[in-house]
């Protein structure tokens, strides 16, 4: 089943590895027939944008999701990240546990929806810090 995308002016996304803009002043309809991997703006961080410990480990699931060639480096990252989290906060040991889940089976999107969730969690304690 094809997925249909539909971008405002200037809005950019991920398709297949490739970072596509709507260049025109009208939304434009996009439909991806082919199952590739596919990253809306609002979801797209950039590295610059990863600046605490959980918005590190999104961008490095991000990069495993785009960028399959080289994902056997972003795993190294990823799991050299996961145990610096659980050793300095060991409470998230299950939500980390069922984000590795999906990064096993190779559900890198779900995968970064749940990590988005730990991001709004660390944001959420700093702010009561």
């Amino acid at each position: 089943m094809a997925l249909k995308i539909t971008l405002k002016p200037d809005e950019k996304t991920i398709i297949g590895g490739a970072v596509v803009t709507n260049a025109n002043k009208n939304s434009c309809t996009l439909k991806v027939e082919n199952d590739v991997p596919v990253l809306r703006q609002k979801d797209i961080m950039s590295e610059k944008e990863a600046d605490s410990p959980c918005s590190r480990l999104y961008f490095i699931i991000q990069l495993m999701y785009i960028d399959e060639a080289n994902s056997n480096t972003y795993h190294t990252s990823y799991w050299k990240l996961v145990k610096e989290l659980i050793d300095a906060v060991p409470k998230l040991t299950g939500f980390i546990d069922r984000v590795s889940e999906n990064i096993i089976s190779g559900k890198y999107y779900q995968a970064l929806k749940l990590t988005a969730e730990l991001m709004n969690y660390e944001q959420e304690v700093v702010r009561h810090v």
